[in-house]
């Protein structure tokens, strides 16, 4: 199965069980050792496209915003055994025909990285794609807060919700169980996030928090049993 690597800010390693590398937002954290088949940019602000950490395998593909909409078309690409579907995402710092979010599907479960965005009218058909993982920018300033963050994981129903972009705000649950992203083994307990995770009656993940660490969390893509 998939395994999801949280790195830090809005940066993502996934790592599919054929062993395919992909990034999403490269910029900060650690991770990088692997060198990419698939590199994912949302838009192009300085915290979410430094391609320089990523070593890059001959024939990797680069999907950038520009190419992901275009002509008001968000694209669907298919590289090797997964599929990529750019989606609508931005606000007022973010314009939305520079930005994207990414529907990324591989080992039979979908990943939503919704970008740099608050809430847009598209989040509401992504109820019905039964959605595994949700990645919510929260920040309050450029970003949704966690009101508007709640409202848009309850809208897209993904299993698991969890917030990248800032994640040394506290956004405390009102109920839900703990989930333990362990870190590299030989990072031990100074390379863990802790993940709050809501469960909706309806099935889907109400927004939970991702507090900070000193390193980066791991977690497989599937989700963990609550």
């Amino acid at each position: 199965m998939a395994v999801l690597l949280f790195q830090g800010h809005a940066s993502c390693r996934v790592v599919t069980q054929s062993g395919m590398v992909i990034y999403l937002d490269p910029a900060v954290g650690a991770g990088y050792d692997l060198p990419a088949d698939l590199v994912l940019i949302t838009h192009e602000h300085g915290d979410h496209n430094d391609l320089s950490r990523v070593t890059q395998k001959a024939g990797c593909r680069v999907i950038r915003a520009g190419q992901a909409l275009t002509g008001g078309v968000y694209r669907t690409f298919q590289v090797g055994d997964v599929r990529v579907e750019a989606v609508p995402a931005g606000n007022r710092n973010h314009p939305m025909d520079a930005c994207v979010g990414y529907l990324l599907t591989a080992d039979g479960r979908t990943l939503y990285h919704a970008g740099d965005t608050s809430w847009v009218d598209a989040m509401a058909g992504l109820a019905g794609r039964r959605l595994d993982w949700a990645l919510l920018p929260i920040d309050g300033i450029y970003n949704m807060d966690a009101a508007e963050a709640s409202r848009c994981a309850w809208t897209v129903a993904a299993r698991h919700s969890a917030h990248p972009h800032r994640p040394q705000l506290s956004l405390q649950p009102r109920s839900g169980r703990g989930l333990r992203w362990p870190g590299p083994a030989a990072a031990g307990a100074r390379g863990e996030h802790r993940a709050v995770i809501h469960q909706t009656r309806k099935g889907g993940g109400r927004y939970g928090r991702l507090s900070a660490g000193p390193g980066p969390g791991h977690h497989q893509l599937p989700g963990h049993s609550l």
